[in-house]
């Protein structure tokens, strides 16, 4: 499967799937006009690849300054589709990093958090 680079916007984030080594990362703002078209391929080929991943890990890094409640869905997806993933057995890092002064995506984290049992979810304050 192809890896997925693009650049973040003013709108969307810096999207850099690594499927190859099984490196994600999702980073930026995340308020695109539709979160279901700018999301949808890339989400498609990530619960993809995730069906096919039986051995090593997966690691996903969001670092993300904000979110509007469309993209708050997606994530909302992507986590749940990651804890399905730990759930079969694979290990799965979920690390959130946020800004060590940005206690509103600190706590959006840990709201997160609070429903992943079986991934390995890692909070991580960045200085600023």
């Amino acid at each position: 499967m192809d890896n997925i680079n693009i650049q973040a916007t003013d709108r969307s984030p810096e999207i850099a799937f690594d499927f190859s080594s099984n490196k994600f990362a999702i980073r930026g703002e995340s308020y695109p006009e539709d979160a279901t078209t700018f999301y949808g391929k890339i989400i498609e080929a990530f619960d993809s690849h995730l069906t096919t991943v039986d051995g090593g890990g997966i690691e996903i890094d969001f670092e993300l300054i904000y979110f509007n409640s469309s993209s708050a869905k997606v994530l909302m997806g992507l986590m749940d589709t990651l804890e399905e993933t730990a759930n079969r057995g694979v290990p799965v890092v979920i690390n959130w990093l946020y800004h060590e002064n940005d206690d509103g995506m600190e706590e959006l984290g840990e709201e997160f958090a609070e429903d992943i049992e079986a991934a390995v979810f890692n909070m991580r304050p960045l200085a600023t």
